[in-house]
């Protein structure tokens, strides 16, 4: 091998070769491996990458071109007493490859340690020689590089998220090509987007679509990870979701389509752990690679587990930081794609505060990546800091997703009250949590990937996970829903109305608050996983994931086109809160409220009041039985918007606030009437209207 250029990690394609380059600071030797077919047989070539500069292993070999397959072979001690892995024996994928080629086997060689079955029994500190080539994922060269993008460039404020997996969001949609459903291919069918563009949805979030795999408990139980919260290469798509040979293009051409559209593109990546797993786990690509630098660990080897997968990144190692930066930017400027939701993002940190994080500052600083949407999950399993981002991150707030789930439901359920005071917090933008950064800090959800869909909030009291085989054990125990006295689905008429109307009354909170407003997918169809609060394992064989899957395995929409009567309303029902949050309450979502009189209009921006059409006093906001919230939110110099939220049992009556606010009330959203045969009501001032129960209502407020 001649020199390479060691300022480019990865493979990266010339003229006449490949330049290959990989970072190494305790290895002793490393072997580039090319994986060529010779006479029907895979047939591996080793080359000594014998060029360093520092812990930059380098090499350059001629003749090498897009498509060839390899690995390499690190070199070095093996002393796990002190954290130190390395076995020549296993073939290691690049971290910096863009593609992978074939599927873990689930043999004893893909162990550093020697392992007596497939899922890694035995003692962890006896180096095993078997070779791992055959039985491993290969890295692949490509040949794609930093391409120009049109991006629409959507601002927070006029952000609305739609939170998808990749293979459950189409799966099933019969306008699709069957072999093109549940791929990158099929998120830039026309039908995919007329259904996002419907909805309001001007960002599409992705679950994990960097190469993951399975965890070897998870395989050992006959199941598989559906989620992809597992990644093996943070820069290569998951070759599953791709229709065809080439899902980097694939991809490219997907998201194309929807900033055509319109239509930001958002992943949810995972740095914070690898597929790995705990010592006892295979020897894939970092463990093998410096097992000390890559992952954090103790002073006995142990590894230090803050993400309850079994290893954690050194994300702090500036290493670390270089390659999730590069990464970054790989998604950003070859793939296109325009911002990221980072999965345990307190575990990317070691200091106190996001504040003091070398990646979180790096990011920040670099001249790409901080013009791009950045998104905390902000907590870990050892750390919840909800509020402790910098700007111009935005965090998913949990309080957001709690407070309106016990405003509507969990008071009910659980028979005692915690009032209005919370909720209406939470609905003006959660100031007391992001202080200075503005309501658009916070990414408002109440149902997420993780957790009971919408339509399980109100069927389901407890969870049913079972089909995990984990013995019901896994996802939360706490979900503040509410079954209405029957677990599951019900043919009572009245229960299955009520469910309705509290489903469509969650929606108009959610998307009438000041924030970035989320949905799940399949929310606004109703769609159920059977009580199951952690959908994130299918079966093994995907014919069943297509075909009979129930619809908790489908940890995604199980795409029901042809929708029954509440289906089909609760889908209009958002597409019209959509528009109404679009068209009256984007222009005030950049600042929060101050509540405070405007010397002009002798009106407040948000006003908050009592059933009687007063505005709320101390003991109203005191009262923890209190089960009504109406608030108007100052929509422009014309006009408002009102709010009527009964979370309560029984129909209630409402009086409407004084000519102060306006002169002319109008209904234009009812949770208890369907959209489609809504008709408005025009109501003066201090008027008295009902409100049935559990319903909220939507009313503009005009002055001309």
């Amino acid at each position: 091998m001649l020199p390479a250029d060691p300022r480019t990690l990865g493979a990266t394609l010339t003229d006449g070769g490949a330049n290959f380059a990989i970072w190494s600071n305790a290895a002793d030797a490393i072997e580039l491996c090319l994986f060529n077919e010779v006479n029907g047989k895979l047939v591996e070539t080793r080359f000594a990458m014998s060029h360093r500069n520092g812990p930059i292993w380098h090499g350059y070999l001629a003749g090498v071109k897009a498509g060839q397959r390899y690995g390499y072979r690190v070199y070095g001690p093996w002393q796990p007493e002190n954290g130190v892995r390395f076995n020549s024996a296993k073939l290691l994928i690049d971290p910096y490859t863009h593609q992978l080629d074939g599927q873990l086997q689930y043999v004893p060689e893909i162990y550093g340690h020697t392992a007596s079955d497939g899922f890694g029994a035995g003692g962890t500190t006896e180096r095993d020689d078997r070779d791992s080539a055959s039985f491993v994922p290969y890295s692949v060269v490509t040949n794609h590089s930093v391409r120009e993008i049109h991006r629409p460039l959507i601002p927070w404020a006029n952000t609305l998220i739609y939170e998808a997996h990749v293979q459950g969001f189409t799966a099933k949609n019969h306008e699709i090509p069957e072999h093109e459903r549940g791929t990158y291919k099929a998120l830039g069918h026309p039908s995919t987007i007329a259904h996002l563009k419907k909805i309001g949805a001007t960002a599409l979030e992705l679950l994990p679509i960097h190469s993951y795999l399975t965890e070897p408990s998870i395989w050992q139980r006959g199941r598989k990870n559906h989620w992809g919260y597992n990644a093996i290469a943070f820069t290569a798509p998951h070759g599953e979701y791709a229709a065809t040979e080439d899902p980097i293009t694939e991809l490219q051409e997907a998201i194309d389509r929807l900033h055509e559209n319109e239509i930001e593109v958002i992943l949810d990546v995972v740095y914070n752990h690898s597929a790995e797993g705990g010592v006892g786990g295979p020897t894939l690509s970092f463990k093998g690679i410096d097992n000390k630098a890559w992952y954090r660990q103790d002073d006995q080897g142990n590894y230090i587990d803050v993400t309850g997968c079994g290893n954690t990144l050194a994300s702090s190692n500036p290493h670390a930081v270089r390659h999730i930066i590069d990464s970054l930017r790989w998604w950003v400027e070859v793939i296109g794609v325009d911002g990221f939701r980072f999965d345990l993002a307190t575990a990317l940190y070691t200091s106190n505060s996001a504040f003091n994080s070398s990646l979180m500052s790096a990011i920040e600083a670099d001249s790409v990546l901080r013009n791009f949407k950045m998104i905390a999950e902000p907590w870990d399993i050892s750390r919840y800091s909800l509020g402790d981002f910098p700007h111009p991150w935005r965090e998913w707030n949990d309080a957001y997703r709690d407070s309106v789930r016990q405003f509507w439901l969990g008071d009910l359920a659980r028979g005692y009250g915690e009032g209005v005071a919370d909720v209406a917090s939470r609905i003006s933008g959660s100031s007391d949590i992001f202080y200075y950064r503005g309501p658009t800090s916070s990414i408002n959800f109440i149902t997420a990937h993780d957790g009971f869909t919408l339509a399980d909030l109100v069927m389901y009291n407890n969870k049913n996970n079972e089909a995990n085989a984990e013995n019901n054990a896994d996802g939360a125990n706490d979900n503040r829903s509410w079954n209405l006295g029957v677990e599951g689905p019900s043919d009572d008429l009245g229960i299955t109305t009520v469910r309705h109307h509290l489903k469509k009354s969650l929606l108009a909170t959610l998307l009438l608050s000041s924030g970035v407003p989320m949905l799940n997918m399949g929310d606004e169809i109703g769609r159920s996983q059977n009580g199951s609060n952690n959908g994130y394992s299918l079966p093994r064989d995907k014919a069943d994931l297509i075909e009979d899957a129930p619809e908790n395995f489908l940890g995604g929409w199980a795409n029901k086109w042809e929708l029954d009567e509440l289906e089909n309303d609760l889908l209009h029902s958002v597409s019209e809160l959509a528009q109404i949050r679009k068209k009256y309450l984007e222009g005030v979502a950049n600042e929060f409220f101050t509540g405070t009189v405007d010397a002009g209009t002798q009106r407040k921006d948000i006003a908050w009041f009592s059933l009687d059409g007063k505005e709320m006093l101390e003991d109203h906001w005191q009262d923890g039985e209190k089960r009504s919230l109406s608030v108007f939110i100052e929509a422009g110099s014309e006009r408002g918007i009102l709010l009527l939220l009964n979370s309560s049992k029984s129909m209630t009556p409402f009086t409407l606030p004084d000519q102060t606010w306006g002169h002319s009330f109008r209904r234009i959203f009812d949770a208890a009437t369907p959209v489609q045969t809504h008709e408005p009501i025009i109501c003066a001032p201090s008027s008295k209207v009902d409100v049935k129960a559990h319903c909220a209502q939507v009313w503009l407020v005009t002055r001309v």
